[in-house]
């Protein structure tokens, strides 16, 4: 799940992006309007949510609601404001916020308002994601492998683990390319090595293989990776 946050507000930006993090979104965070509008023009990167400061330098959060409308983006967004009118909110939801939220403002109530414009959003996306034998649940966190057996184990995976291999469940007996996977689970903002990929992967899947998921994931040389479906037991 990636988020756009638009906050000029560093303390409280830093704030909204920890918590999201904790949460394994993945967070583009921008401190004005003109480089949100540019990373929302960019055709690699998908997001599932925008957070968007009404005033902010550049183009305003209420302008880039209005832009998007005007290109038929569909994108959930949640407005963050310190301004409490009627009138104000009314201009902000017309503008086309999903949802308004007045600052100052508790971070549970932050995530609860997301997870409602989530279950709203034509790209709702279930607390579960199953794919073979392996179940993602979004609620707990957690990674699970239905076994042989059919006993339930855990897989501990990092934040970026469980990305990657969200990113493989959703594309199943796809090839994935390194750069679609870098563009996607990576920062915009972030510079990561050349080898980024390669090395999340050596990661994920020797935990996979622990947990008795070898070879799922196909190397294609010079081509990119492919999750082959697993038929579940």
């Amino acid at each position: 799940m990636r988020v756009l946050l638009v906050e000029d507000e560093e303390d409280l930006g830093g704030a909204i992006k920890r918590t999201l993090t904790q949460h394994k979104y993945l967070v583009d965070w921008v401190l004005d309007g003109n480089d949100a509008w540019a990373y929302l023009e960019n055709s690699w990167t998908q997001y599932t949510l925008g957070i968007f400061d009404w005033m902010i330098p550049g183009i305003s959060g209420l302008e880039l609601c209005k832009r998007l409308r005007l290109h038929k983006n569909p994108l959930p967004v949640l407005m963050l404001t310190a301004k409490d009118s009627m009138e104000d909110k009314v201009a902000g939801l017309d503008a086309g916020a999903d949802d308004y939220l007045v600052k100052p403002f508790g971070m549970a109530e932050l995530l609860a308002r997301l997870r409602a414009l989530q279950r709203r959003s034509p790209q709702f996306q279930p607390q579960e994601l199953t794919v073979g034998n392996l179940t993602l649940d979004y609620g707990n966190n957690l990674v699970v492998n239905h076994n042989e057996a059919g006993n339930k184990q855990e897989i501990p995976l990092t934040n970026k683990e469980f990305q990657l291999l969200e990113y493989f469940m959703k594309h199943p007996n796809q090839i994935v390319t390194t750069e679609q996977i870098r563009n996607q689970l990576w920062e915009v903002s972030a510079e990561p090595a050349s080898n980024v990929v390669a090395a999340q992967m050596r990661l994920l899947r020797r935990k996979l293989a622990h947990s008795g998921c070898e070879n799922i994931i196909e190397t294609l040389h010079g081509t990119g990776y492919r999750l082959n479906l697993i038929t579940p037991y």
